[in-house]
């Protein structure tokens, strides 16, 4: 939801985003292989994404033209601060894929932060952006805004080359940001993204170094939609991570294995719309994933668990508004 108006010769903005997946998500996370971070009950969640918050943003956003640029001051309780593409559940190449991404924790997972300020100046096709924020992610409790000092920051270059293109490198430093986790995290990231109605592609490069053990991982994602005919979507991501916390729940059995394992993740998937009614559009889907686990020796340390052959699916139904015009479009 949101709203805007003139003010002082700029524009005011006040918007906020709100996610039902504490209530729809039991046991505080869903099953997903190889994903890691955050807790459940106290403890890390393994092979399982947490939920998102209630209130994914909360925050205000002042827009002043400054001859040829625009001066954009960004304040939010809740919200996003400048570091890492757009967020998986956020981004057209992912609009038909439900799942996280294995790399959320290392590419875009400060999406939800608190206590988010932020200034960027736009000018032409190149946004520059600076800013703090309370690094720690969300709590357990999905349903409250949790405050902090803002002991941590953030700044991104995006350039917007040719219309349906966007570019963007963004680093930053993250203040503790796992409950259960010691340090600090410097994570940078890079990407490439289109998108045009249906048909998207995503490029992404995140890596996150690890100020307490002073090694850093490094995962990439690549993912599309395709539109087939009317009413059917095609949709494809590859993603290579090295997950170092997999066996965070067993610290004694973790300090005998390597830092971090070679995760390699395909993905297809297929939606088909089945109806539009009221201003919404319903489709049904399914995807399925199957895993490379890396080459032995630290291999066989996850084919005991893992099996040799890994693989997951989802199906799912889908509720999508449609933007107004073409609603009314339909309606008329």
């Amino acid at each position: 939801l949101g709203a805007q108006h003139s003010l002082l010769g700029g524009t005011v903005m006040l918007r906020t985003m709100l996610s039902l997946e504490p209530a729809t998500i039991t046991g505080r996370r869903y099953p997903e292989l190889f994903q890691i971070g955050e807790t459940a009950y106290g403890q890390p969640i393994i092979d399982g994404q947490h939920p998102h918050n209630l209130f994914m943003e909360i925050g205000a956003q002042y827009a002043l033209p400054i001859g040829r640029a625009v001066l954009n001051l960004y304040y939010a309780p809740v919200g996003d601060p400048a570091l890492g593409p757009t967020a998986y559940p956020h981004r057209a190449s992912a609009a038909e894929l439900p799942q996280a991404t294995l790399g959320h924790h290392y590419e875009d997972s400060t999406h939800i932060a608190d206590d988010v300020a932020t200034a960027e100046l736009a000018w032409h096709s190149v946004h520059i952006e600076a800013g703090g924020f309370y690094g720690q992610e969300p709590g357990e409790n999905r349903w409250t805004i949790e405050f902090g000092p803002m002991d941590s920051w953030a700044s991104r270059l995006t350039w917007l080359p040719a219309r349906n293109w966007q570019a963007q490198i963004s680093t930053g430093r993250i203040h503790h940001p796992e409950a259960i986790g010691p340090g600090d995290e410097e994570r940078t990231t890079a990407s490439v993204e289109y998108a045009s109605g249906e048909r998207s592609a995503n490029l992404i490069w995140g890596r996150d170094y690890k100020t307490a053990g002073h090694y850093a991982v490094n995962a990439i994602t690549a993912e599309g939609a395709m539109p087939i005919a009317h009413k059917n979507i095609l949709t494809g991501r590859f993603e290579w991570s090295q997950r170092d916390e997999l066996f965070a729940d067993e610290p004694a059995l973790e300090s005998k294995l390597p830092r971090w394992f070679d995760i390699s993740a395909y993905t297809a998937g297929y939606t088909r719309e089945i109806r539009s009614w009221h201003g919404a559009d319903f489709g049904i889907g399914a995807n399925g994933t199957v895993y490379r686990m890396g080459e032995a020796p630290a291999r066989s340390a996850l084919t005991n668990i893992y099996g040799d052959h890994p693989w997951g699916a989802s199906v799912y139904l889908r509720v999508r508004l449609k933007p107004a015009s073409k609603a009314a479009a339909i309606h008329q």
